[in-house]
């Protein structure tokens, strides 16, 4: 068995330390920024996450805001909310707790890219493929697709 990649090992680490602050799924801290979107994930953060005793629904998500734009980001509260659900796909969390200070930048805070593939995609999938607006979800597709077309390929080799 060789070396593992860091990016395997990072989940198993930071569960401890992200469970002491609230944070049963730490994908709600590393993902902050395709969950709430660039612009807000630039002056606030997820600094903890509290549910009642016994509870993992209906939760009080607290959020470190810039001060500056602590005004804003109380408007945009219950969209955020809606994201967070979304997110966990139940109702999470019912009320959201700001708390001012500094929101440190890191590389966190800009979307991730996944980086290319070497195999193209098929020419009758590729188009459709690129109309999808969640990169997530056309990396996944896109997967899929190479997949099947080499499938198809080792099918018609064998015959």
């Amino acid at each position: 068995m060789g070396a593992k990649p860091i990016g395997e090992l990072m989940p198993e680490i930071g569960r401890t330390a992200f469970r002491r602050f609230g944070f049963v799924q730490s994908s709600v801290v590393t993902r902050w920024p395709e969950i709430v979107g660039p612009h807000h994930a630039k002056v606030c953060s997820p600094e903890a996450l509290r549910f009642p005793p016994g509870e993992k629904a209906d939760g009080i998500l607290q959020l470190v805001v810039m001060p500056a734009h602590a005004p804003l980001i109380q408007q945009v509260i219950p969209e955020i909310m809606e994201r967070v659900n979304r997110f966990f796909g139940y109702q999470a969390v019912s009320r959201i707790k700001l708390r001012q200070g500094a929101v440190k930048p890191t590389h966190a805070n800009e979307p991730a890219k996944a980086p290319p593939s070497l195999k193209p995609i098929p020419m009758e999938l590729g188009d459709s493929l690129r109309d999808i607006g969640d990169p997530e979800l056309r990396t996944v597709l896109e997967s899929l697709a190479r997949s099947l077309s080499d499938g198809e390929k080792n099918g018609k080799d064998e015959k």
